[in-house]
């Protein structure tokens, strides 16, 4: 099977784990662990028993993905799949999940704002200092 191509009786074309690799920088490791917690359903395998990942797949790995990388713990991002597996009357449910994650991360943007703005002073006040030989400093 070539991936990218059409494939025979309409199936849609699948990347292997290698290709999913490269596509979203996950680990080989990590794709499993995805699997075996419980993140992603059983992907779809070939008769050799590898692993085949579809077009579905790859756009929940990359939420997946922009859920990590917005600090969503790996329990909350199970919690998530868990709802996500039972369908359409779990839709609230995510939706409060994801408002308050949403929320956090404002939270956390904004101290991280504060927190960069605190260093660009003291970087400000060091190259003052430069300017200025011979000027003590104890901050």
């Amino acid at each position: 099977m070539t991936s990218g191509q059409p494939l025979p009786g309409g199936q849609e074309p699948t990347l292997t784990i290698a290709e999913v690799v490269e596509r979203t920088g996950l680990s080989h490791d990590t794709l499993r662990y995805y699997e075996k917690a419980g993140l992603i359903k059983r992907v779809g395998r070939t008769s050799g028993n590898q692993r085949r990942y579809a077009a579905a797949d790859l756009a929940w790995l990359d939420f997946l993905i922009r859920l990590r990388g917005t600090g969503m713990s790996i329990a909350d991002m199970q919690r998530f799949a868990e709802l996500r597996s039972r369908g359409g009357t779990t839709v609230p449910d995510r939706l409060v999940m994801l408002r308050a994650h949403r929320a956090d991360l404002a939270d956390r943007m904004r101290a991280l704002s504060r927190n960069a703005a605190a260093l660009d002073d003291k970087i400000d006040h060091y190259e003052r200092l430069l300017e200025q030989p011979g000027t003590d400093d104890e901050t």
